[in-house]
């Protein structure tokens, strides 16, 4: 692959969903589904919204290991980023990645106590094209 950066983030952008994995109490992966990164840093590091208050945050409080994946079903390819979560319950962060739609997930608004920032910070990733997968670093 001639520009990692290029190509990955490519394929990223043009991607709606995200998959993110968390590690349960017992060690097994839980992997869900997620709104595209609301904010991201080329591919080292991504920003989701989501829920205080769910099972996930909990994981990562106890867990920070993750996964972060993007798939391009039309042409098969895909890309698994390994990493660390951390979950930014600061206030400054929050007002900043706020949109005016979010309100139908934390009726609160930008101060709802049920609305936090996880933020993916990537290490390593894999990526898969043509029958074909490839190591890259961060």
């Amino acid at each position: 692959m001639r520009d990692v950066k290029k190509t990955i983030s490519n394929l990223i952008e043009k991607q709606s969903v995200a998959y993110l994995s968390s590690v349960d109490k017992a060690g097994y992966p839980n992997t869900k589904a997620m709104l595209s990164p609301c904010k991201r840093d080329e591919i080292k590091t991504f920003y989701f919204h989501t829920n205080t208050s769910s099972m996930r945050v909990m994981q990562y409080k106890q867990n920070k290991k993750a996964c972060l994946y993007f798939c391009d079903r039309r042409f098969f390819r895909g890309v698994m980023l390994i990493g660390e979560v951390e979950v930014l319950e600061d206030e400054k962060i929050k007002k900043e990645l706020w949109k005016d739609d979010y309100v139908m997930y934390y009726p609160k608004g930008v101060t709802d106590e049920d609305y936090c920032i996880l933020k993916f910070n990537a290490i390593k990733g894999r990526y898969y094209r043509n029958f074909k997968s490839e190591d890259f670093d961060i």
